[in-house]
């Protein structure tokens, strides 16, 4: 089973480029463009590794590991 990664990032071509990077390295890749959608991709999908940008529209990032943390 692959490996799944989770990014939460904003910022259009940052999220391509590590989304592409990824995929052909073989992870399951995920991606949310703010941290609600990032959430809710997290609870359901339970991924390995998130990859979690700080400064997020909406929820900022840190406020999003604290939440996913005490999940």
């Amino acid at each position: 089973m692959k490996k799944q990664i989770l990014i939460i990032e904003d910022e259009p071509d940052i999220q391509e480029l590590l989304s592409f990077n990824l995929d052909n390295n073989g992870y399951k890749v995920y991606t949310a463009s703010n941290g609600e959608k990032g959430l809710e991709i997290a609870r359901k999908e339970h991924p390995d590794l998130i990859l979690l940008d700080l400064m997020l529209p909406g929820i900022h990032g840190l406020d999003v590991c604290r939440i996913i943390k005490g999940d």
